[in-house]
């Protein structure tokens, strides 16, 4: 039996061989402290600045064109008017002064109009008695006629609406066209009437239905002749295609108008 001081010696032994680490394991290592957010302010971010000479990827607008309106022009089917004139006014079968002559208006009466000859400057008008239909045409120029209304708003008609024509007779031949600068002159073979039937009107017997450009105006012309020629200006500048026809007359009417071969303005006219 061991005796009583050794009792107490070998507890203690056994005591701090627990307390000891195991043999070949490392000691724990101290961690370090965790690092802290730095309070240090990010510098900003640089501006980009705009590049000198690069195209933008902005698409440009490109302008439409605002298409313009069409303007109708409105026309009136008839107006009143006045003769003015001192004696009477002659009133033709065509709109100018060379067709024949159908009859007269007296001066100081009321007359109705019902049309007018498009491009004509003067203008032409076709007119009746008022409530009448025998209708002819006649010089509505401000010398002759006096109206309360625009004459120039009056519809534009055909000019040969109220023609009188020859059935004798057949058309002109021969018929041809020059142009020296802006003169051109018209050329034709005379109307060869029959002596004894008597067709002879005594009146202009030729007669030349032009459109032309005059001093930048589009114009409708009626030229008469008693020769075998008839010469018309018809200068440049006018977007329409000038033109022109011809017929000559005996008693009864006109033959059937023969259109002209117009020349054109070229560059050595």
């Amino acid at each position: 039996m061991l005796p009583r001081i050794a009792l107490p010696l070998i507890a203690a032994l056994l005591l701090a061989a627990c307390a000891a680490p195991a043999a070949g394991t490392p000691p724990a290592q101290a961690q370090p402290p965790a690092a802290e957010a730095s309070s240090t302010p990010l510098p900003p971010s640089p501006t980009p600045s705009p590049t000198t000479g690069q195209p933008s990827d902005t698409p440009t607008a490109v302008p439409t064109e605002t298409p313009v309106p069409t303007v109708t022009p409105t026309y009136v089917s008839s107006m009143r008017a006045k003769v003015i004139v001192d004696g009477r006014l002659s009133c033709r079968f065509g709109p100018g002064a060379p067709y024949l002559f159908k009859f007269t208006f007296p001066g100081g009466v009321n007359i109705e109009l019902v049309g007018r000859m498009e491009h004509s400057p003067n203008p032409w008008v076709l007119a009746q008695a008022i409530g009448g239909n025998n209708r002819c045409w006649v010089n509505g120029g401000p010398e002759f006629l006096e109206t309360q209304e625009d004459i120039f708003s009056l519809q534009p008609v055909d000019p040969h609406l109220v023609m009188a024509w020859s059935s004798y007779y057949g058309p002109m031949s021969n018929v041809r066209a020059e142009r020296e600068g802006s003169l051109v002159t018209v050329s034709y073979s005379g109307l060869v009437l029959v002596p004894e039937r008597g067709d002879e009107s005594g009146q202009v017997p030729y007669v030349l239905e032009a459109w032309v450009c005059q001093s930048g105006e589009f114009v409708f012309l009626a030229l008469g002749s008693y020769g075998f020629s008839i010469e018309v200006e018809d200068e440049p500048g006018c977007a329409e295609t000038s033109r022109g026809r011809v017929s000559a007359a005996e008693k009864h009417g006109y033959v059937r108008f023969v259109d002209v071969d117009w020349p054109a303005y070229g560059p050595d006219d």
